[in-house]
């Protein structure tokens, strides 16, 4: 089977982005990105010059394009608190295919070097996260710094369930943290 002598610009990111939800920032070779979006490495680096910094970059920018326009803008507009986070958790399992895809934000985080160039969009991204769901729960008149640290456990739970689903190799983690979701935020006080 020969390679293909293009791909479509959605396309391309979204094979990138699985190579990158796989194996990691290190882990990612120009033969595992290559394989996976048909491109011969000459085409890559023709279309990405600045190599697989460059497609990490862009799959980042357009994680945080799908979150704006799905999670964090639904999060704010009209309807119940209900109905919104119901939204959301339906969003979140779409996201992570029910539990069996790791965060790409994990996956591009790097322990060592907070230099790194993702470090910046990636702290972004948790923060806008953050940010949507502790606005949420001040809706529930928690107050703002209780709906921050709700928010900020949601967070955690949700990265800790995706891990651990990972690790295991069942989606059960995940699916409890779905159905804990709207009491772990809006609960009980």
């Amino acid at each position: 089977m020969g390679r293909r002598s293009s791909i479509g610009e959605k396309d391309l990111i979204e094979a990138l982005s699985r190579v990158f939800r796989d194996t990691g920032y290190e882990g990612a070779t120009l033969s595992s990105l290559s394989q996976e979006t048909g491109l011969q490495r000459a085409s890559l680096y023709h279309r990405f010059p600045g190599g697989k910094e460059q497609m990490a970059q862009e799959v980042l920018a357009a994680t945080e394009s799908w979150l704006r326009e799905n999670i964090f803008e639904p999060l704010k507009c009209d309807g119940s608190v209900d109905q919104r986070l119901q939204s959301l958790i339906r969003k979140l399992d779409e996201l992570y295919s029910s539990g069996k895809q790791a965060c790409i934000l994990n996956m591009l985080s790097s322990a060592r070097d907070h230099d790194s160039p993702f470090a910046e969009p990636i702290k972004r991204i948790f923060d806008a996260l953050i940010d949507a769901l502790a606005a949420l729960a001040e809706e529930r008149e928690f107050e703002e710094a209780d709906a921050r640290d709700r928010a900020e456990r949601a967070v955690i739970l949700l990265h800790g369930s995706l891990v651990l689903s990972r690790g295991t190799g069942t989606q059960r983690p995940f699916e409890r943290f779905l159905e804990t979701l709207p009491d772990e935020l809006l609960g009980h006080r």
